[in-house]
């Protein structure tokens, strides 16, 4: 499927002042804990600028952590309007094969809207005790963690809830989520190649693993933005956006995050309200920013764990330049940021090319870890290096599986075999040889130093992923349902 392209304009035209998306840019460029991929900013349902942080690229499908939640969310709206559950249903007659190991009378008190509000009456994170107590059905592992609390008394953030109620949905319509929203949301909406990461049940997770482009995201922006229409067509029940996006718990000091006031504003649907609108939130970034009053929609992908200080910039510099009606032109701060996202880039990874008196010696054996062990990836065990007559490779072998990277001379080298990645860097020294490699899939990077005295190296993630997967999985999946 072919998307039409959303449509787009002149930010003086929508009532925007290019000078503060440009003050935006310079603020996200200067925090150095702030890596950008993307940035999406709709206004008056036109595109007034877009720009991707080379070798991030439109088409690349992005992690989009828990952003996902938002899209779980939709899709049990559309499975509500079609008869298939309620809000008021208990979770437990969704899955009346637990009904005998499920006692604790809170537990069976948990209804849809409590999971999907994540009120379930836990004070904290079940997901592991969830798998820990059940692999094969987490649902029934979550069941049977007993709530503290009343179920719709008290907020906590809590993957399970989000899974649960992925599952009422994959169960109710015989589908995985993915192929569910395939042609009730995705193609209306115009969105391709949706892919979502399973658990050991073969389950879409729900509450994470969901990889989209910038774009995808955005248009389900538009679609909360405009009450649940796309293109005059009603894809979601009238009156759904209102109600997923309104304050059903209250959520100050629930995420345990100092300083944090973005945090603290409540929790809808699987979506947060904000100092300002509402979002879908997802780890290291990923944020679908929905801004009634100023008739906007902002989407970022993102590689920082400062993510409050990423809604701050974007507060203090994008939403002053929101205006009530068009600017006059010409503009030649228009022009200037259509420039400026032109040539958005990541700084290259600093190095050297090889000392060529040492080249023989850096290919002569392997590598091994630092300390006897990789602490940051333990499944790595080595690392090789060879030259080769467009640079060279560096292969890194984790639990027996050969990974090649290529290193070029200079910038970024982008390869999409055997998975999507971005590899720079170089020697330091003739002892020391960095190479950072970008997943282009996700919001991940990982620094590998190779010591020639001793032979050995080490890695660390700039930011570490929330699980650890094997390298080969840090990408989108291929899935039946990615294919099908």
């Amino acid at each position: 499927m072919t998307a039409r392209p959303l449509p787009s304009s002149t930010p003086a035209a929508q009532g925007v002042d290019s000078t503060g998306v440009l003050a935006l840019l310079d603020a996200l460029d200067a925090e150095p804990d702030i890596e950008m991929h993307s940035i999406m900013i709709l206004r008056h349902g036109r595109v007034v600028a877009a720009g991707w942080w080379a070798p991030y690229t439109a088409g690349r499908r992005h992690l989009l952590y828990s952003l996902s939640k938002s899209f779980t969310g939709t899709a049990a709206a559309l499975a509500i309007g079609d008869g298939l559950f309620g809000l008021d249903d208990p979770v437990i007659s969704h899955f009346p094969e637990f009904d005998a190991d499920i006692t604790d009378p809170r537990s069976r008190a948990m209804l849809v809207r409590h999971v999907a509000t994540m009120s379930s009456g836990h004070l904290a994170e079940t997901v592991d005790e969830a798998y820990g107590t059940d692999p094969a059905e987490p649902v029934r592992g979550f069941l049977l963690q007993p709530p503290p609390r009343d179920p719709g008394t008290v907020f906590a953030y809590n993957q399970p809830t989000t899974y649960t109620l992925g599952a009422i949905v994959q169960k109710t319509t015989g589908q995985p989520l993915s192929r569910y929203l395939r042609t009730r949301l995705f193609e209306p909406l115009g969105i391709a190649d949706a892919a979502w990461l399973r658990d050991g049940t073969g389950r879409e997770l729900g509450f994470s693993g969901l990889h989209l482009t910038t774009d995808a995201v955005a248009r389900l922006g538009e679609l909360y933005l405009r009450d649940g229409v796309w293109q005059g067509r009603r894809l979601l029940p009238e009156g759904w956006a209102a109600e997923a996006t309104r304050a059903h718990v209250p959520t100050a000091g629930g995420m345990g995050f100092a300083d944090a006031p973005d945090w603290d504003q409540g929790y809808g649907i699987q979506f947060w309200r904000s100092r300002h609108g509402y979002r879908g939130d997802g780890a290291f970034g990923q944020f679908c920013l929905v801004l009634p009053e100023q008739d906007a929609v902002v989407v970022t992908t993102a590689a920082t764990e400062q993510m409050q200080t990423l809604l701050d910039l974007v507060w203090e510099h994008l939403l002053p330049a929101f205006r009530p009606a068009p600017l006059p032109g010409p503009r030649d701060a228009d022009a200037r940021l259509r420039d400026r996202l032109d040539g958005l880039a990541l700084p290259p990874a600093t190095g050297k090319a090889a000392p060529p008196e040492h080249a023989g010696k850096w290919a002569a054996a392997p590598f091994a870890p630092s300390g006897g062990a990789c602490a940051d990836q333990p499944g790595l065990t080595g690392v090789d290096v060879a030259p080769g007559p467009d640079g060279w490779t560096v292969t890194l072998t984790e639990n027996g599986h050969r990974i090649p990277l290529r290193l070029g001379a200079g910038g970024w080298t982008v390869s999409e075999e055997p998975l999507p990645v971005a590899v720079g860097g170089g020697w330091t020294d003739s002892g020391t040889l960095v190479v950072e490699t970008l997943f282009l899939e996700t919001p991940h990077r990982l620094v590998l130093t190779c010591s020639l005295p001793g032979r050995t190296f080490t890695a660390r993630w700039r930011p570490a992923p929330l699980h650890r997967p094997p390298l080969g999985r840090m990408r989108a999946p291929v899935t039946p349902a990615a294919t099908a």
